[in-house]
């Protein structure tokens, strides 16, 4: 049998085949993907992504604020509906927006994070997909959207979030039908106009009308200083309620009759204004 011997000092093809493998794999780890997820010792806040611009203000619970411009931020609608063993089973549908709880804690990637429900204004979980639980006893509930790395998405300072309230009938149900002698009254309070202010301190005015499933002018968001008073007028082609999120103010429509609604806007946020049988989105409320 013949032998091939190598000088000494020479490696191997096997040896030197090992040793160009270890060498390489360094290198490789350069041109792999980015991962996402914060360096040990840097907080959430520091993680890499430069998604939006980062705010000093924070929410309730101490998350910092993420500007993203309106065009391309995240939307969040919250339907509930009562469980038959309790409390409420609740609904998300998003627009420009993903859930990814397999990147929680890391970087705040355009469109993706998770929810975090707010029960009575209190955090009380999260949400890492469209359907959630919340159990009896709380009376209004707001979704918040926030990136991975736990920052809330917010448009002109305020973040993007919804609020709907579940004391009493379904929330995404029209209310009960009231006996003559309440509809009567409720007629009377939705066409009664509001005590007159002066001019100078009436606040703002927006007039609303719902014809089928379209509200002209179209859905928008109307910015307002905190103290500021507005008044709508909203006239609509079928009976229903006109309902404000996170102020828990409505008026009942009559088809044909205008309603006024009149508040002060004493709460910052992003508040929805909407229709309850017929779901429609009519404005949404900046509070700054």
């Amino acid at each position: 049998m013949t032998r091939t011997r190598h000088p000494r000092g020479a490696a191997t093809p096997l040896v030197a085949l090992v040793l160009v493998l270890a060498a390489a794999m360094p290198l490789a780890g350069c041109g792999g993907p980015a991962t996402t997820h914060h360096k040990p010792g840097t907080t959430h806040e520091e993680a890499s992504g430069s998604s939006g611009t980062l705010l000093p203000a924070r929410d309730e619970s101490g998350h910092r604020l993420r500007e993203v411009p309106a065009a391309t931020a995240p939307t969040v609608r919250v339907e509930a509906r009562p469980d038959t063993e309790g409390g409420w089973n609740v609904h998300l549908a998003v627009e420009r927006f993903r859930f990814t709880p397999d990147s929680t804690g890391g970087a705040a990637l355009p469109g993706r994070g998770h929810a975090r429900l707010l029960a009575d204004g209190r955090e009380t979980a999260r949400l890492y997909g469209a359907w959630g639980y919340v159990p009896p006893g709380v009376r209004t509930l707001t979704v918040r959207l926030h990136a991975d790395d736990h920052t809330v998405w917010a448009v002109d300072g305020a973040p993007v979030q919804a609020t709907v309230r579940l004391a009493g009938a379904p929330a995404t149900s029209a209310p009960p039908t009231p006996r003559p002698s309440a509809t009567a009254t409720a007629t009377a309070t939705a066409t009664a106009a509001p005590p007159s202010p002066q001019p100078s301190e009436t606040g703002r005015t927006v007039t609303l009308t719902i014809t089928g499933k379209t509200v002209e002018p179209p859905p928008s968001r109307i910015e307002l200083k905190k103290g500021e008073r507005l008044t709508l007028r909203v006239t609509g082609d079928r009976a229903d309620t006109v309902h404000v999120h996170g102020y828990d103010r409505e008026v009942p429509l009559s088809p044909g009759v205008p309603a006024t609604l009149t508040l002060t806007a004493d709460r910052t946020g992003l508040f929805e204004v909407e229709t309850h049988e017929s779901g429609l989105l009519l404005t949404q409320l900046v509070v700054r």
